[in-house]
């Protein structure tokens, strides 16, 4: 074992004591305040993009899936730190916690540079193979160069709030990604459209203010960081065993990665399916789909809170305060993902108007909501139980049934009845996706986390 604080309640394992039901919403509660603001992020992107007219705004949609499956390597990175840290924090091992912290946040720095290197080499051949329009990809790649050179610090940011998530310090981990988000709501209208005398950069000023919103965030989260139990200090890797905790972070980061990113490559087949169906079509389908991932900020929350919660609980080994968690994580997701269907649909309309002035560009976003927007109950059952999984280290299942979601059941719909049904068949097949993978999710968290499941994993 290593050398590390071995007391049997550690204050930093704040979450193995008091109710669950009180650090469910003291957790989840600034996380929605902060992912809200990440969230509303894509939407002034695309309300100011979309006045550089559709073509700008038919790109934004060939690129949002891509940037989400980027975010979501980082998101990995973010999952691996808090799961490990948190269980070690959850056995009293706080020495052993800030090293694998540490370990983390160099790991994560060279994998930034290495995606960013490779990800300024793919751009254009990715893009050709999504099928993008030749007059949509000069647009593309003057947003995806300077994207790609400015990625490494990604991942970086990401790993200290993965250390301030771990120690349940969610209001800090708001701040960061507050941070991220006023940054960009102020330069987003500067640098796109221009202003003050400055004629802006059109659709690359979008991922201008994207670059200077991750080195903000991620000095103010390193500044927070440092008055945290929780330090950036390198030299605590002593308290590591290197080479088995690289494995036990990579056994979490790498799964999760790529589970958080299935799904946007996912929407980028969808996308590149629907491409058929125009220009218009591919328009709304990307609008709609920024409005579905604000409606869906709580959910987004409630996942990203309760892998601190279970792997604390876990790694102290009261598995019943885990189940517990996570069984009143499925029933709020239930309840709001019904809840903000069915207010979705009603002011389908009105949302289109605020997106689009095109009329067949408002008609494919309407259709989109009217089907789509009643499986976000099941996404919200399906990230939760990945995050479970994350926490617990089973993220090799998450990693399947992620699979499971996207090969299994979306793409096959999809493909099935586009002949037959156009455009709403590509709805239908991510409608489906959600409501038989959140089922998928909810039996195999809970087949996980029950009692006598409990073994303390490192």
């Amino acid at each position: 074992m290593p050398n590390g604080d071995t007391s049997d309640e550690p204050s930093s394992a704040r979450l193995t004591r008091g109710s669950i039901r009180g650090h469910l919403v003291s957790q989840t509660a600034p996380m929605i305040v902060g992912i809200a603001a990440i969230m509303s992020i894509g939407i002034v992107d695309a309300y100011f993009i979309g006045q550089l007219g559709a073509a700008q705004l038919a790109a934004v949609a060939f690129i949002f899936p891509v940037t989400q499956a980027l975010s979501s390597l980082g998101v990995g990175v973010m999952a691996g730190i808090a799961s490990v840290v948190s269980r070690a924090l959850g056995r009293g091992e706080d020495r052993h916690a800030e090293g694998l912290a540490n370990l983390g946040f160099v790991l994560a720095a060279g994998v930034g540079i290495v995606l960013a290197l490779a990800l300024y080499a793919l751009r254009q051949p990715l893009f050709e193979l999504m099928q993008a329009d030749d007059n949509l990809l000069p647009m593309i790649d003057a947003y995806m160069g300077p994207y790609a050179i400015g990625f490494f610090a990604l991942p970086f940011m990401m790993a200290v709030n993965g250390a301030l998530r771990a120690q349940g310090a969610a209001k800090r981990s708001m701040a960061v990604l507050i941070t991220m988000a006023a940054t960009n709501w102020v330069l987003d209208p500067i640098l796109i459209t221009g202003g003050f005398g400055f004629e802006g950069f059109g659709i690359a000023g979008a991922a201008y203010a994207t670059l200077a919103s991750w080195v903000i965030a991620a000095t103010v989260g390193f500044t927070l960081l440092q008055t945290s139990d929780i330090r950036f200090a390198p030299s605590a890797i002593r308290h590591c065993m290197v080479k088995r905790d690289a494995g036990a972070l990579s056994r979490v980061a790498v799964p999760s990665a790529f589970a958080n990113s299935i799904n946007p490559v996912g929407l980028s087949i969808l996308t590149a399916l629907l491409a058929s169906a125009g220009q218009d079509a591919v328009a709304g389908f990307g609008a709609a789909g920024r409005l579905q991932a604000f409606a869906t900020v709580p959910l987004l929350g409630l996942s990203s809170s309760i892998g601190a919660i279970v792997g604390q609980n876990w790694g102290a080994g009261q598995v019943g305060r885990a189940r517990s968690a996570l069984v009143q994580s499925f029933a709020f997701s239930l309840v709001w993902g019904l809840s903000v269907a069915a207010l979705l649909v009603f002011f389908r309309s009105d949302f289109a108007a605020m997106f689009a002035d095109d009329g067949a560009v408002k008609d494919s976003f309407e259709r989109y909501v009217l089907i789509a927007a009643w499986g976000y109950a099941g996404f919200g059952m399906f990230i939760v139980g990945n995050g479970a999984l994350n926490a617990i280290d089973h993220a090799a299942w998450a990693l399947g049934q992620s699979i499971v979601r996207v090969v299994l059941f979306m793409i096959p719909v999809a493909w099935l009845l586009r002949s037959a049904w156009g455009e709403d068949a590509i709805y239908a097949a991510e409608l489906s996706a959600n409501v038989l993978g959140g089922a998928l999710a909810v039996a195999v968290a809970l087949w996980f986390v029950r009692e006598g499941r409990a073994n303390a994993t490192s």
